[in-house]
């Protein structure tokens, strides 16, 4: 009886071209990408990887741009194409599901995922809300003063309050802290109710995500597959990368170091990966760069999926080891530089021409280059892709419903939290205070502990450049589990807030170093 490829231990199937092509699981953390124009296959691509990896038992992340994803949650349909596509390289098609849990940043289509401000951190915010170099140190000067002062930073209301109490103070914090002009703060504001119309008031808050909810396997040991609804969130397509790179960030920095494992823990798509990089600041690009670069040995493969090779920079680009391209068109100037620059990162294969051959794939067609043995690239093959099992589409509402209401995450997310921080303790602050910057001590019971910006990123970045510190108080932090209980949740945001001025202190200089600062 011939065994099927499908089943050889620590590998993937890809596909077959001369041959049948595999991604090793060894070297699914070396990061990956998977470019081509709409329509020859990505999302096709993507899914069969992802079914690999959670049928190995390796969690998984994607963001669900058109919808197509969902379908990893039900068995496939058995359409003719697909079911031709099996025969073609070899292959019986075989119907199958995956546990899949969706997520939505808006609380809709799955459970909400929130985070506070204090964790996300003045870098990303800044991002976030497209501030200029003045205004963005003024929004570093909010958060230090909200570390000094014990001022939980959770939600957006927070940071209006804060900000509020800057502009009325002004003139004596200037003194300590530097130029707060009023104007800049208004611009700031504006731009927090640019956030707020685009809906991002239903992200910051709590309870805040554990992110050690994405790393599970069902009980047959197969990956969740935790799948972001993201069609709505794309609607403003800078919220949807900064949070997705506030999620590596996260990952970086509460996951230990593995080295490298027999398969990755965690495996993570970031869709659209063009909206991360565009327009982003030196400083973003360098903790970009660096996160990327060492992810990989707490055990995460990153692997970018995009229309055009050229959205992805050179520096992250070559750290992209395991390739899949499909077709690109060549009709302008730029899209033939992208064409070359395509064909130059592969092992050529004397067989054909790269450069040429990627313009001719057809759909379901795709250039793959895996890494091998020492993590050396393969030569480039034209492979057909093998047919995901499961449905290739979009699940129906009363579907997507269901597998919500199944989910053994059900309750701990659903209901927001509202416990005291800027807003409440700066409303209550008497008027013997209000002329003067006064450690607050937060109320009995209140769980409240002093602001910490650790922005993900940001702890990462010490932990990058030896910062000791840093590290000591990123291992120390314990994130508690919460179950189903309301209590518990609080309880885990409140350890996400602790931290030392000290830690805050180094990790402040190591950003304006790379900003110049």
């Amino acid at each position: 009886m011939v065994e099927d490829p499908r089943n050889r231990p620590g590998h993937i199937l890809v596909g077959k071209s001369t041959a049948y092509q595999y991604l090793t699981l060894a070297l699914g953390n070396r990061h990956g990408l998977i470019t081509g124009a709409t329509g020859t296959g990505k999302t096709v691509s993507l899914q069969v990887l992802a079914e690999g990896f959670s049928n190995a038992g390796t969690a998984v992340f994607a963001a669900d741009i058109k919808g197509d994803l969902a379908g990893l949650a039900m068995a496939g349909e058995g359409k003719p194409p697909l079911v031709q596509r099996a025969k073609d390289i070899g292959l019986d098609y075989v119907p199958d599901r995956f546990p899949v849990v969706f997520w939505d940043v808006f609380g809709e289509q799955g459970h909400p995922i929130r985070a506070s401000l204090s964790e996300m951190g003045p870098l990303l915010v800044s991002r976030l809300l497209e501030l200029n170099d003045t205004q963005e140190g003024v929004l570093n000067i909010a958060f230090r003063i909200a570390d000094e002062q014990g001022l939980l930073l959770l939600d957006l209301k927070d940071l209006r309050a804060l900000l509020s109490y800057l502009s009325d103070h002004a003139s004596e914090l200037t003194t300590k802290y530097g130029n707060i002009a009023p104007a800049t703060i208004g611009t700031i504001q504006r731009q927090l109710l640019v956030l707020e119309n685009q809906g991002a008031l239903k992200f910051f808050g709590e309870p805040a995500l554990d992110i050690q909810d994405f790393i599970r396997t069902d009980r047959d040991g197969r990956g969740m597959v935790n799948i972001l609804a993201a069609d709505k969130l794309m609607r403003s397509p800078r919220l949807y990368a900064t949070f997705l790179l506030w999620m590596l960030s996260e990952l970086f920095e509460t996951l230990p170091e593995v080295g490298d494992l027999e398969q990755p823990k965690l495996v993570f798509f970031f869709d659209e990966a063009h909206l991360l990089f565009d327009n982003a600041p030196k400083s973003l690009m360098t903790a970009i760069e660096q996160v990327v670069r060492l992810i990989r040995s707490k055990g995460v493969g990153v692997y970018f999926v995009t229309q055009n090779p050229l959205d992805v920079p050179d520096v992250v680009l070559g750290q992209l080891g395991n390739r899949v391209q499909h077709a690109l068109r060549a009709f302008t100037p730029r899209d033939q530089k992208a064409v070359k620059a395509a064909a130059d990162t592969f092992r050529p294969n004397p067989q054909f021409e790269t450069a040429t051959l990627i313009t001719q794939l057809g759909v379901g067609e795709a250039l793959v280059s895996m890494l091998e043995g020492k993590g050396t690239p393969q030569i480039v093959e034209r492979t057909l892709i093998a047919p995901p099992g499961s449905r290739v589409g979009p699940l129906s509402p009363q579907e997507r419903s269901s597998i919500v209401a199944d989910s053994s995450l059900r309750g701990k997310y659903d209901t927001e939290i509202d416990r005291e921080s800027a807003f409440e303790i700066l409303g209550q602050r008497n008027s013997a205070d209000r002329g003067r910057i006064v450690p607050s001590s937060p109320a009995p019971g209140s769980g409240a502990q002093p602001a910490q910006s650790e922005g993900g990123l940001l702890e990462g970045l010490g932990h990058i450049f030896g910062d000791s510190t840093s590290a000591s108080n990123a291992k120390g932090r314990q994130r508690m589990s919460t179950g189903e209980s309301i209590l518990r949740s609080v309880a885990q945001s409140a350890a996400r807030s602790v931290g030392t001025q000290i830690t805050r202190a180094i990790l402040r200089g190591v950003l304006g170093g790379l900003t110049g600062r």
